[in-house]
């Protein structure tokens, strides 16, 4: 990599340096981090060791909570460290290395949002064949199928961020190695890049939103033929998890990547980074659960079983009474 490029390292400018903000950023960012990941290994965990959890649907939900750990794990935690010690370089490798992850993670989240809007779909348009459609086969091709699509689309682009210079700066204006703040200080002709990224960012938003409105299209017509006000009331409930999460990481991402030139200030952008990197993973369990009967039902009967082993346990090792 670095035969292309006079620099070898970067630094990191994060999001602001005034100490006590920096503190108050360390502190939320943790505490934000630490919920994410945790929230997310328990529906994981759940999903794997409870029965009632085996279908489509949680499977899917497990996908997408690997994926917030993994997308939140790509830029948090080196921020942390930079904040920490106060290191804010960054190597050209690594740079690049979180720049993939980063997009890698963030992509085919968006297409396994849509998948999973096209298993509510199933379930509510389509209930007395859903177990047949979305079998556990079709499952894991729908969640392959996202993964080789994402890495289908980044990979031009990523090897066109490799040959890039970067002679005249090497400070990044983010607490992250993303897209538009690289473009920003590479002294390379980036005008075609910049547009292969708005129009990739275009085409995968656009598509992927347009299938997820195309479905809720026929749910809310299939809910709204429900003869029962119970019926209807139960199964939006059912979406409105769903539909925040699309929420959230639309609007956000959206903001942020949709841009006529990566040239404009990133000082705001910086701020809005923070919400699906960092808030987005961490409320998303909850959104997904606290809802939910069933996932509830599921963290009960494993903390009993934790809570029953523990006990035989300690039994065990303290011998029958005399």
């Amino acid at each position: 990599m670095r035969n292309h490029t006079a620099i070898t390292t970067f630094i990191l400018l994060g999001l602001t340096d005034d100490p006590q903000l920096q503190i108050l950023i360390f502190i939320f960012l943790f505490i934000s981090y630490m919920l994410s990941v945790t929230g997310n290994l328990i529906i994981i965990v759940l999903v794997l060791v409870n029965s009632h959890l085996k279908t489509a649907m949680y499977y899917f939900l497990q996908n997408f909570s690997f994926l917030e750990i993994s997308f939140t794990s790509a830029c948090i935690p080196r921020y942390l460290y930079s904040l920490s010690t106060g290191d804010r370089n960054f190597s050209y490798n690594g740079c690049l290395s979180q720049l993939f992850l980063i997009d890698l993670f963030a992509v085919t989240g968006f297409f396994l949002l849509t998948i999973m809007s096209y298993d509510r779909y199933v379930a509510i348009c389509k209930p007395l064949h859903y177990v047949t459609i979305m079998n556990r086969r079709v499952c894991q091709m729908l969640v392959f199928c996202c993964w080789m699509m994402t890495l289908l689309l980044i990979s031009p682009l990523f090897i066109m961020f490799l040959g890039l210079d970067f002679c005249d700066s090497n400070v990044i204006d983010h607490f992250a190695c993303d897209a538009n703040p690289l473009l920003k200080i590479s002294c390379s002709d980036t005008w075609l890049l910049e547009q292969m990224v708005v129009v990739c960012s275009v085409l995968i938003f656009l598509i992927t939103f347009a299938c997820v409105i195309l479905s809720y299209v026929y749910i809310i017509r299939t809910i709204l033929r429900f003869p029962s006000a119970q019926q209807r009331m139960k199964a939006f409930s059912t979406c409105s998890s769903h539909m925040i999460v699309i929420f959230l990481s639309y609007g956000s991402c959206i903001f942020i990547y949709i841009k006529p030139s990566a040239k404009d200030d990133m000082t705001m952008n910086k701020g809005i980074t923070l919400l699906p990197t960092s808030i987005s993973p961490m409320l998303n369990p909850f959104i997904y659960t606290l809802r939910n009967k069933q996932v509830i039902q599921a963290f009960k009967d494993l903390v009993t079983k934790l809570y029953s082993y523990h006990g035989i346990r300690a039994m065990l090792i303290k011998g029958p009474k005399k």
